[in-house]
């Protein structure tokens, strides 16, 4: 069993990652309805939280049946980061969770996300401050470093771990990297097989098949692994991989009925969390990921996307079910879904 603080995970838990415009609880309720462990929201500027803009505020919206779930936020500045930290301790969430990972030029190049992986010392007083202002358990997600020069995550987990931290997740790539390349789990494997290091190590990055999963858990030994990119579309991952490490067998491909009941939960509760105009245009970004594999969908989903409201929704849903019932999906390599101006994982 993996502790984080008071919170107890199963062995080798599966975490969905703190994606922006992704990872709100609409998406967080399939993902955990599919075998997520721990979930975190998307990430929160501290200043915004302080400033009481709704966009941030609505973001710390958390549920009953989501928990254990961590509220992540981000900035440069210790007094902002603390006083936001006061703000979630009050909404209740299991864990609050530092972002110095984000690489898009809006919060990395302002002092924050991954832009603070250039000044470990500020990492680290950001993250002191933070820990003595709440009594949650702080964890943090970062990269391996800024660029290829200064890749520091050895370092990063000592110190984080020496102010107090309770758990770390590191995804294998540099900032400069964005999400491009490989993902390097080469020094996530270093930072878990450090004698120093006693909090759980989370490995992140690349994972898309049950078989990857394994076999990264076998060669670096990390506590778990976080999913980003490869849920979206198919929170069925999750419980996948669960499957694939107990039995070394795959799981059925989810049916077209199960994709779309999954795509009807995700957009009612969108609906239902937001309102019916917000909801339902927000749900137009993931139909293609849901629908990814059937042929000649674009006709279906160009409809879909130009809908407004449910009811008209799920008669392109019931049709989609006649048309394609039967069909069996190929069990294949998930496709990542790039998204260059998103932070994803």
């Amino acid at each position: 069993m993996i502790k984080i603080g008071n919170i107890q995970l199963p062995d080798f838990p599966l975490l969905l990652a703190p994606m922006e415009d992704v990872s709100d609880p609409p998406f967080r309720a399939v993902c955990k309805d599919n075998g997520a462990d721990l979930m975190y929201t998307e990430f929160i500027s501290s200043e915004g939280l302080i400033r009481d803009a709704i966009k941030s505020r609505k973001k710390l919206d958390i549920f009953e049946y989501e928990r254990p779930v961590g509220i992540q936020i981000f900035g440069g500045d210790e007094e902002s980061l603390s006083l936001a930290a006061k703000i979630v301790e009050a909404t209740n969430p299991d864990l609050l969770d530092i972002n110095f990972g984000c690489p898009v030029k809006k919060v990395a190049l302002r002092g924050a996300g991954a832009g603070v992986l250039k000044d470990i010392d500020l990492m680290v007083r950001l993250t002191s401050a933070v820990v003595r202002s709440t009594s949650l358990p702080v964890t943090v997600k970062t990269r391996l470093g800024w660029d290829d020069h200064t890749k520091n995550i050895e370092e990063v987990a000592e110190r984080l771990q020496d102010v107090g931290i309770k758990a770390l997740a590191i995804h294998g790539r540099t900032r400069t990297q964005m999400y491009k390349g490989e993902a390097d789990w080469t020094l996530i494997g270093k930072v878990k097989n450090n004698p120093r290091i006693s909090i759980p190590i989370f490995g992140n990055g690349d994972i898309e098949s049950p078989e990857k999963a394994l076999e990264y858990k076998n060669r670096y030994a990390v506590d778990g692994i976080m999913l980003g990119r490869a849920a979206i579309g198919y929170p069925w991952i999750f419980n996948e991989i669960k499957y694939f490490m107990k039995t070394g067998k795959h799981l059925p491909a989810p049916t077209i009925e199960e994709r779309v009941n999954v795509i009807r939960r995700h957009l009612h509760k969108s609906v239902e969390w937001k309102n019916p105009v917000v909801g339902i245009n927000e749900m137009r970004r993931h139909y293609a990921n849901y629908l990814k594999g059937l042929p000649n969908i674009k006709e279906y989903r160009n409809r879909l996307v130009t809908l407004k409201t449910t009811e008209e929704i799920d008669e392109v849903l019931n049709e989609i079910i006649m048309t394609y019932s039967g069909f069996r999906f190929e069990k294949t390599v998930i496709e990542l879904v790039n998204y260059h101006e998103k932070c994803a994982v």
